[in-house]
């Protein structure tokens, strides 16, 4: 049987193999910092999380004490990062600060969100004067046309993840939320790709129970996902990439949890998070990340998309059996479920597997069903139907095992979320 020590090493191994020189990840690495940033710049505009406030002082003095000793100068004041879900009026006031900055790379340090934000920011910031309408960067590879056809290049972003959650400071994705109308849009574009990348484990001591069960649970839904949309070869890259990053997190959520100075089970988080980074640059996400993003008033993004996953594992079921049996025994040998997996197929693989999810999240404390969630009501599925048929989000239909058009998303995608508003797997309409 794999040990941990040994699991955590194949980890290291796969994410060196997927960012080479231009990631730094361990444990207590910050101070590596400086001479990371030295190779793509050497004036630096700041933005970090906790600006102002007794608990990021730590992470300020760090991140200025490391480029300072490396020979970076760091341009202005830091600029405080983004509120959760990275809101589209932070996206612009970081847009307006790093024009004032006038800095030749910008260094972001904390959690998704502002990861999320600064990268959105950035190409504000550059494209702004021509296209000052956010909502013109959504979708796949808007950024890099409009950079193209205005001549224009991103300026170097070192991102510091601070949270194990997201995946932010490895990938091509930023998430930004209209507070007006409580929806969440993506960034999808190699153009935001961060150029270096830090994430100290050590850091993640700070986030409190309910943060790191959050990050934990939207790691999985990366590794998940992007396992379940796959086929050939794309599968076969992801498949070891992606099952060991759910081992990892299922396997050391709850002593996370239960003991924040937990370094062993802090530092298999990160790792396990930063594969589900790591998934998602191979494949995409799909069903429940789509859901999530019309959940952002009433449930953080790691609740949203750890409530939804089981559901749409019912649904995808029929399709997704070789990979069902792959992730099953991981959560077997975690203790979720009891179930003759082998014995099981199509469907009933998929309600095995889905209630050991459920099982999961009632262990951290999540809720398994919507009806649970304060605030959640019937308005949040009739938006959540509506934006599955937006077309600036089309890639999460496509990327389903059992791909939907927007033409079916109220046939089949209804009653998934019927299903999860009550807890009644039965109602989930097989295609």
């Amino acid at each position: 049987m794999t040990t941990m020590d040994e699991k955590k090493g194949k980890a290291r191994g796969l994410l060196s193999a997927f960012k080479g020189d231009a990631y730094v990840f361990g444990l207590d690495c910050l101070g590596s910092l400086g001479a990371l940033a030295a190779g793509v710049g050497s004036r630096a505009a700041m933005i970090l999380d906790g600006v102002g406030e007794p608990w990021g002082e730590p992470l300020r003095k760090s991140v200025t004490s490391s480029l300072e000793a490396a020979g970076v100068e760091t341009v202005g004041e830091p600029i405080p990062g983004a509120g959760p879900n990275a809101p589209r009026d932070d996206v612009r006031r970081i847009a307006d600060a790093l024009a004032d900055r006038k800095a030749e790379m910008v260094v972001a340090a904390g959690g998704g969100s502002t990861l999320d934000a600064a990268k959105a920011a950035a190409a504000l910031r550059v494209l702004g004067d021509e296209h000052p309408d956010i909502d013109e960067y959504f979708g796949v590879g808007k950024v890099s046309e409009m950079l193209a056809s205005a001549g224009r290049a991103m300026p170097p972003l070192v991102a510091v993840q601070s949270a194990a959650s997201s995946g932010s400071h490895l990938t091509k994705y930023s998430n930004v939320t209209d507070p007006d109308t409580a929806q969440k849009k993506l960034i999808v574009d190699e153009a935001v790709v961060p150029r270096r990348a830090l994430f100290d484990y050590a850091v993640t001591r700070s986030m409190p129970r309910d943060f790191t069960a959050d990050g934990a649970l939207d790691g999985i839904a990366h590794c998940l996902e992007v396992l379940y949309g796959l086929k050939g070869e794309a599968l076969a890259k992801a498949r070891p990439v992606a099952l060991l990053g759910i081992d990892l997190v299922v396997g050391n959520v709850r002593p996370a949890c239960e003991d924040g100075d937990d370094l062993a089970a802090r530092e298999a988080l990160g790792l396990g998070t930063d594969l589900g980074g790591y998934s998602i640059m191979i494949g995409g996400t799909n069903g429940a990340h789509l859901t999530s993003f019309s959940l952002v008033d009433v449930l953080s993004h790691g609740r949203a998309c750890a409530l939804m996953n089981p559901y749409y594992t019912v649904f995808f079921a029929p399709a997704i059996e070789p990979q069902l049996r792959d992730v099953g025994p991981i959560f077997a040998d975690a203790g979720y479920t009891d179930a003759a997996l082998d014995s099981l197929r199509g469907r009933d693989l998929g309600l095995a597997v889905a209630e050991a999810m459920l099982a999961l999240s009632r262990d951290i404390g999540f809720p398994t069903t919507l009806n649970e969630v304060a605030g959640f009501t019937d308005e949040h599925i009739a938006r959540a139907l509506t934006v599955a048929k937006n077309p600036q989000l089309a890639m999460k239909l496509q990327n389903m095992p059992v791909p939907l058009s927007a033409e079916t998303v109220d046939d089949y995608m209804g009653p998934i979320l019927t299903a999860a508003k009550t807890g009644d797997f039965s109602v989930i309409r097989s295609m």
